[in-house]
């Protein structure tokens, strides 16, 4: 392709470069730097701008991007497509965040750290960019857990306590929610063979597939499409701040303004885009369709709820995007995805302004202590005789009889084809409910003339109808263009025409309710209502105010969890009677392994001591624990590259009766190992045990696949360069400020920038993010295609799996959390790394990027292994 034609790649790389600039050291950053950020996303703009009339043109399909010349592991191919809907949220994120980066290059000038902020900032858009435009689901993970980890980083002050708290919640769920995702996926390409978008949705549409839940022989049946939707729904769940994984977003509100304006208007709208581009694939499950609409619409009706119970204006606006985000799900749900994405778009705009507009309410209180004025007495019910009959039914007749006779005249308006389904219902339905909404406010507008106030509402029912209609036939078919395509998603989002008339009638109803309060109270009545009613408005107010008392369960669930994990580490019998039940699964393998050669049973035990398997690894940990100095480096770099060598040699001898013990040893011994971890104080313990969770995962696979493979050597080699990372760290640390001991040390971020900056790159390469090989090596290694078809049939392996891979994220993030941004002692002189261990780090970096990105026949085990022997001049031993 000519190089003409990849001018749209300037679109991601213009964030990407004004990133790469506000990270320059101090002093290069001036303010000329943050000016060529604000160009830089300007360009990014106007490009997307003219992309969008591009692939909007008539016969122009999408724009496909080949970014690397050879596809990843033979899976996927990283690609760039463009079609409209990447071209339409391309526009919607440089437009926006071009908006904020500039508002915010004065708004936080005078705060420090404002470097590390633009640079996130720009960070956060052009992962954005790269998420809307990727070409296969694999690629859009990449960016989707990426952006979970900016978001965690975005927030601001480390020195706020509750900061630190809403940030470690929302690293938290956004990585439970990846979890899910990711089985999503591994589940997707066993059962179909592709990540594709195209391929994907082709053959999931021509060959239902439908599986056994928990067997062949439990009788329960699903549709595979069913459950590949249901587990990626719950990633968008997470990233939209759905019912009930929602709470991160409340707990995020310390972080600056800005960030909130970013993250309303563009990140938390990830959900919809996500259901959009798999729209295909949800059209194929009625069943996860009618799930979708239940959560939006109860994170709706309690995002709302609680919206009305809070005094602070942040607050405020963040629950009440919590309930704009459940309208969002609530028309994905109803197959009405093109409304989705005009409700993003129409959110993204209104939320960026208020969230900026809240921004200098904010700084202007700051600076004047007069700031806000003092509250004006509300009027008495009595004063609001202007409040007419006239106004009260032009409004109840706007509300309730006009969306009525709109709706039977909405079938010889409209040119889709939606007379068999619920379509004009569902975009009438929202017309309405939004128009009523409206209304509902312009009682407080008593001191204007009556006729001017039902002309306004007549004028408001107008607006907001004839742009929903809008919606309803340009988004339609300019997102939609294919002829049948979405009467058959609003087909298969139909719900029972009891249930959708009951909702409908319970609108109603509320809107009728709405109308008499409002009319009694302008005439300074007041409804009778039992006592009891009363009560349970005070209960209600309260219940709502407090969050659904959610966190309170969860702090209770946590202490208790935490309780019973620690009295596990202490018990001495924990890890016997595990063994004797890691034993008893064994047992078949008992028999094929007496068949084996005493020299091949020693080789495989000498392997499992060096390369963890539990219950034989007690060796590696106290050899990474015990042993002073650089010995633990050493050793947690050698002792795994050691028994990794000698199973290369011992797999293709081992019967599949042995390794199928050996890969449910590995399970006990990922979830020990995980469990153990996540209750060690002390850092050089967690990551000897969590080393062997993760080399847990490693014997798991190498025992279903039978065979030393480049993903595994990668994986392996990956998981002893981080453990080996974070023991140098530990004892730069040691070296400076001696043996502290838990929480003996903190707030090194700011004493020790240098250190925090490359503390961050590890445990970003150890938690399991790309481009690191860590990451590459996991997710190969799942969607080996002689893997993965065996993890998306076995209910058992992919939650220990995925448990193992969040637990590791949770501890490692609270780890770097408690030695960064933790309290500083005043008694300590801080010193931060010098040149020598700078380059320590970086090349333990370097080398992990490597791994992510090189080619896989650099890892090839038989050219490994054949090299090997003719160095040592001895043949691979044969039992």
């Amino acid at each position: 392709m000519a190089l003409q034609y990849y001018y749209p790649l300037l679109i991601l790389l213009a964030p990407l470069a004004a990133a790469l600039l506000t990270a320059l050291p101090g002093g290069w950053v001036g303010r000329k730097i943050y000016r060529i950020g604000v160009l830089a996303h300007v360009v990014a703009f106007g490009l997307a701008v003219w992309v969008l009339h591009e692939v909007a043109a008539p016969g122009h399909g999408a724009v496909r991007l080949p970014l690397f010349p050879f596809p990843w592991s033979g899976l996927v191919e990283f690609e760039l497509s463009i079609d409209r809907l990447a071209a339409v949220m391309m526009t919607l994120i440089t437009g926006i965040g071009g908006l904020i980066y500039l508002y915010s290059v004065r708004y936080m000038q005078q705060e420090r750290g404002r470097a590390r902020f633009h640079t996130l900032l720009a960070l956060a858009v052009f992962v954005l960019l790269c998420m809307v435009s990727s070409a296969n689901l694999l690629m859009l993970f990449i960016f989707w857990q990426l952006l979970s980890w900016l978001l965690s980083l975005l927030a601001y002050n480390y020195s706020h306590w509750p900061t630190m708290k809403g940030a470690f919640r929302t690293f938290t769920i956004l990585r439970l929610g990846d979890g899910v995702f990711l089985a999503g996926i591994i589940l997707a390409y066993g059962l179909y063979g592709t990540l594709d978008f195209d391929p994907l949705f082709r053959r999931a549409a021509e060959n239902p597939i439908t599986f056994s839940l928990f067997g062949p022989d439990s009788g329960i049946d699903i549709d595979a499409a069913t459950v590949v939707t249901l587990l990626v729904f719950i990633g968008a769940m997470s990233k939209s701040a759905q019912f009930p994984l929602h709470l991160w977003l409340p707990d995020s509100l310390y972080a600056p303004t800005p960030v909130h304006a970013l993250l309303h208007a563009g990140i938390i709208n990830a959900g919809g885009f996500l259901l959009n581009r798999l729209a295909p694939l949800y059209g194929l499950s009625p069943v996860t369709l009618h799930l979708v609409f239940a959560v939006g619409l109860i994170t709706a009706l309690l995002g709302a709820s609680m919206m009305l119970t809070q005094n602070d204006i942040k607050k405020t606006l963040g629950y009440s995007t919590i309930g704009q985000m459940g309208y969002m799900i609530m028309e994905c749900g109803l197959g009405a995805f093109a409304l989705a994405v005009f409700h993003l778009i129409a959110h993204g705009l209104f939320k960026a302004t208020i969230f900026l507009n809240c921004g200098n309410v904010i700084h202007a209180a700051r600076l004047d202590p007069r700031l806000p004025p003092p509250k004006i007495p509300e009027s008495e019910p009595g004063e609001l005789t202007d409040f007419s009959l006239l106004t009260w039914l032009t409004g109840f007749a706007t509300t309730l009889i006009l969306p009525l006779i709109i709706l039977l005249a909405a079938h010889g308006v409209l040119n889709i084809t939606f007379r068999d389904s619920q379509g004009v219902v569902i975009f009438l339905f929202f017309s309405w409910v939004t128009s009523s909404q409206a209304i509902l406010t312009l009682y407080r507008l008593h001191a204007v003339a009556s006729r001017k106030v039902a002309a306004l509402m007549l004028l408001t029912l107008l607006l907001v109808v004839s742009t929903y209609l809008l919606a309803a036939e340009a988004f339609t078919y300019f997102l939609y263009p294919a002829p049948g395509q979405v009467t058959a998603y609003f087909r298969a989002a139909s719900l029972p025409a009891g249930l959708f008339d009951g909702l409908v009638a319970a609108t109603a109803l509320s809107v009728i309710l709405g109308w008499t309060f409002l009319y009694a109270k302008s005439h300074g009545r007041s409804l009778r209502m039992p006592e009891w009613v009363g009560g349970l408005q005070v209960r209600f107010y309260l219940f709502f105010m407090n969050r659904l008392y959610i966190d309170v369960l969860l702090l209770r669930l946590g202490r208790s969890f935490g309780r019973a994990a620690r009295g596990l580490n202490r018990s001495r019998l924990f890890a016997p009677l595990l063994a004797l039940v890691a034993l008893a699964l064994v047992l078949p393998a008992a028999g094929p392994a007496a068949n084996l050669s005493a020299r091949t049973l020693a080789l495989f035990i000498a392997a499992a001591l060096m390369l963890p398997l539990f219950p034989l690894h007690g060796v590696y940990i106290a050899a990474l624990t015990r042993l002073p100095g650089y010995g633990p480096m050493f050793l947690a770099l050698m002792l795994p590259v050691g028994g990794y060598v000698g199973m290369v040699t011992l797999l293709p001898g081992l019967p599949p009766e042995f390794l199928g013990g050996v890969g449910r040893l590995a399970m006990v011994g990922a979830l020990y190992g995980s469990l153990k971890a996540m209750v060690q104080e002390r850092p050089d313990r967690l990551s000897a045990y969590g080393g062997l969770s993760l080399y847990s995962i490693l014997w798991w696979y190498l025992s279903v696949i039978g065979r030393a493979t480049p993903q595994a050597a990668v994986y392996a080699g990956s998981v002893a360069l981080v453990t080996v990372g974070l023991f140098y760290a530990f004892h730069r640390l040691k070296a400076r400020y001696g043996d502290l001991g838990p929480n003996g040390i903190g707030g090194l971020a700011r004493p020790m920038p240098r250190f925090a900056a490359l503390l961050g790159l590890l445990v970003m390469a150890a938690v399991g993010l790309p481009p690191f090989g860590l990451f590459s090596g996991f997710a190969e290694m799942l969607l080996n295609p002689s893997v993965a078809p065996s993890v998306a049939t076995l209910p058992g392996a992919m939650p220990v799996i995925l448990f193992t891979w969040f637990a590791a994220s949770w501890y490692l993030f609270r780890m770097m959390q408690s030695l960064l941004f933790g309290p500083h002692r005043p008694d300590i002189l801080y010193e931060d790394l010098r040149a020598s261990e700078v380059v320590t780090f970086v090349i333990v970096l370097g080398v992990l990027i490597g791994l992510g990105l090189a080619p896989r026949g650099f890892f090839d085990a038989d050219v490994l292994k054949n090299g090997y022997y003719a160095a040592m001049e001895f043949k691979p031993w044969n039992p």
